[in-house]
């Protein structure tokens, strides 16, 4: 089986032949061993032909030569390669078995050997290129040009000239170019072909942007954050093309496999080529075919290329959901997770306060307490006083900033609005203003509190207390359900680790339906409570943002990193990177990985079946040599054509 053509993603391999490229394009395998197969089966024909019309023998050899080094000519490379390199694969194995064929003057049945491993070889690299277009598809996703403003004019430019800080006009419709930020303007924005989400997203000035997603109503200018070459995009398609070249560890043991499996092959082979004769009344020429055709149906062609095809074929998928495995070992380990512990914030959260409820103080109205609020928030850069300004400017309220602004650690924040005095935050900050927080107020407090909530206490001193404002890092809405799935995928222990205190972790874990939670966690305590769910149930993935918790992904069996588009920290760090904020590729990875060593088991049991089969028949049957051929790539092509089903899988069992 020669070596499937590997895939290349720099610019010189897009042409059709690097320059200083040693291997002419015409003579490069991917190209010749097409033309190679129709040249020996044209051979084979008129040797047939030159047969039955009683040619002269030396044409018919030299025919029957020509089939042979036209049908072995990568082949035979091959197989001296693995020599060489102290190696034995399938390719020495076909390669004798067609020479021992000529020997005993079956120079038809060798060739017709050699042609079919040859054109089984084609359809294979043809099939598996199928599983590679993940990286094609995304190479095809970035323009090769930028429109850049200079000044007062608009100037095309390649991308590879653009420099961080240039400002580059994307127009409606258009595919950004590159990574960066809006500068000015404001549209919809397909995020698919990076992230995985379904629905654009709105984009507007300070909002971060990837090359290869698709600008659809608006006109954007953004602002260059990161070179061609190191785009977010430009990292994808590395790291899932590195991801294609590992090998799992299935498929490291079956080539381990591949060398001892043939060596004895060979042994066998040559033992069964001298004793039979030597102990029964079996001719020598006969018993050296069936040793040739016995040499071929025990080739482990199809047992090789069994877990290769499914892996590549599963990574492809997975890219294609924003899903990208680092390599077909992660993929396999995936299978074996019994546990999952979440890092809260940012996974089972979004990781984003947000106001849930607004609860009005005798007279005070919701709009007056939330304008209120984010009047003396606006000059706040704490999470809370974001969350207030945006609930505030998403209901259009009216928002005056104040002359005077005090931020108190721990406590909230006070300003002045003309001769009013504004409090927003704890009842601690209320008492050190001299004020008395009345009960019924205190009693909602403390019901919302219960609730995980972090609650303000707005006063204002014209008119006295406005009412509390909840603010939470709000689940994600399909938390739970995602919960129950990973349930049903097999996962044994579910746990939530997190910085925050046990009364808003505990209501959290409540809801979504986690085992267990861990609360006021530093990141070293992350780590420990991974090291002991593996004590407990061995192969754990811990989920989390790639940030604060990168100690712990590193030490899990399996690091996966949510959210992670534009996030260095996390690409390297995790073994598994979603690049969509969606809970629900979690359970798709898993089912994904699941499914696809269902597939690997299914192909290694069909291949040794086969094998057995064929090896039988032989015995038993007298098996001609072109039977076996037929036989033995037919079961390669199978296990290859199953391992492709995993492109189109789409979820479920």
């Amino acid at each position: 089986m020669t070596q499937l053509p590997a895939t290349t993603t720099n610019a010189a391999a897009t042409s059709s032949a690097a320059p200083n490229s040693p291997v002419p394009s015409f003579l490069q395998q991917e190209k010749l061993e097409p033309i190679l197969v129709v040249i020996t089966a044209v051979a084979i024909a008129a040797s047939i032909i030159a047969g039955r019309v009683n040619a002269p023998a030396a044409l018919i050899l030299v025919i029957d030569i020509i089939s042979y080094v036209a049908g072995g000519w990568f082949g035979l490379q091959e197989g001296v390669k693995s020599l060489l390199e102290r190696e034995i694969n399938v390719d020495l194995l076909m390669v004798l078995a067609a020479a021992g064929a000529a020997v005993v003057n079956q120079w038809h049945e060798g060739a017709i050997l050699l042609f079919l491993f040859s054109l089984s070889n084609v359809l294979q690299a043809y099939a598996m290129d199928r599983s590679r277009n993940a990286i094609k598809a995304l190479l095809k996703l970035r323009p090769n040009q930028a429109t850049l403003r200079r000044g007062a004019e608009l100037v095309v430019v390649p991308i590879e000239q653009l420099q961080i800080g240039d400002v580059v006009v994307i127009r409606p419709g258009e595919r950004l170019p590159i990574d960066g930020e809006v500068s000015d303007g404001s549209s919809m924005v397909d995020q698919a072909p990076i992230t995985g989400e379904s629905m654009p997203v709105s984009k507007g000035r300070g909002d971060s942007v990837f090359a290869g997603t698709v600008n659809q109503n608006g006109s954007l200018d953004i602002r260059v954050t990161r070179h061609a070459n190191d785009t977010t995009l430009s990292r994808i398609i590395k790291m899932v093309e590195e991801a294609q070249g590992q090998k799992a560890h299935t498929q490291r043991f079956l080539d381990e496999f591949e060398q001892k499996y043939a060596l004895g092959v060979i042994v066998f082979i040559i033992l069964f080529i001298f004793i039979p004769p030597m102990i029964s009344s079996i001719s020598f020429s006969d018993n050296f075919y069936r040793a040739m055709v016995l040499m071929t149906v025990l080739s482990p062609c199809a047992l090789v290329i069994s877990t290769p095809a499914s892996i590549l074929s599963a990574i492809a998928n997975a890219a294609r959901r924003g899903i990208l495995f680092k390599g077909g070992a992660y993929l396999e380990q995936m299978a074996t997770i019994k546990a999952i512990a979440f890092d809260k914030t940012g996974t089972i959260t979004t990781g984003k306060p947000a106001v849930t409820e607004l609860v009005p103080y005798q007279a005070a109205s919701a709009d007056k307490l939330i304008e209120v609020a984010a009047g003396v928030e606006a000059r706040s850069e704490h999470p809370v006083a974001q969350a207030v300004l945006k609930y505030a400017k998403a209901h259009k309220a009216f928002i005056q900033e104040p002359e005077t602004f005090e931020s108190v650690p721990g406590q909230g924040v006070r300003g002045t609005v003309g001769k009013r005095t504004i409090l927003a935050g704890t009842e601690r900050l209320m008492e050190d203003a001299g004020l008395s927080v009345p009960a019924d107020l205190l009693a909602d407090r403390t019901r919302l509190e219960g609730e995980g909530k972090t609650v303000l206490i707005v006063h204002d001193t014209s008119v006295g207390f406005l009412g509390l404002i909840a603010v939470a890092d709000e689940l994600r809405p399909n938390a739970a359900a995602i919960i129950k799935e990973l349930r049903a995928a097999g996962i044994e222990k579910i746990v939530i680790l997190t910085g925050d205190n046990e009364r808003v972790a505990n209501t959290i874990a409540k809801t979504v339906g986690a085992d267990e939670v861990l609360s006021n966690l530093l990141p070293e305590q992350k780590v420990d409570a991974v090291r002991d769910l593996q004590t407990k149930y061995g192969a754990v993935a811990m989920v989390g943002d790639g940030v604060n918790d990168a100690p712990a992904l590193a030490l899990a069996t399996i690091g996966i990193a949510m959210g992670a588009a534009g996030t260095d920290v996390a690409l390297e760090t995790a073994d598994v990177v979603l690049m969509a904020d969606d809970l629900s590729n979690i359970a798709y990875a898993i089912k994904l990985s699941h499914h696809a060593r269902r597939v690997v088991w299914q192909n290694i049991i069909f291949s040794l079946s086969v094998i057995a089969i064929l090896a039988v028949s032989t015995f038993i049957a007298h098996l001609a040599l072109p039977f076996g051929v037929v036989g033995h790539e037919g079961s390669t092509l199978i296990v290859v054509t199953n391992g492709l089903r995993l492109l189109t899988y789409r979820g479920g069992k």
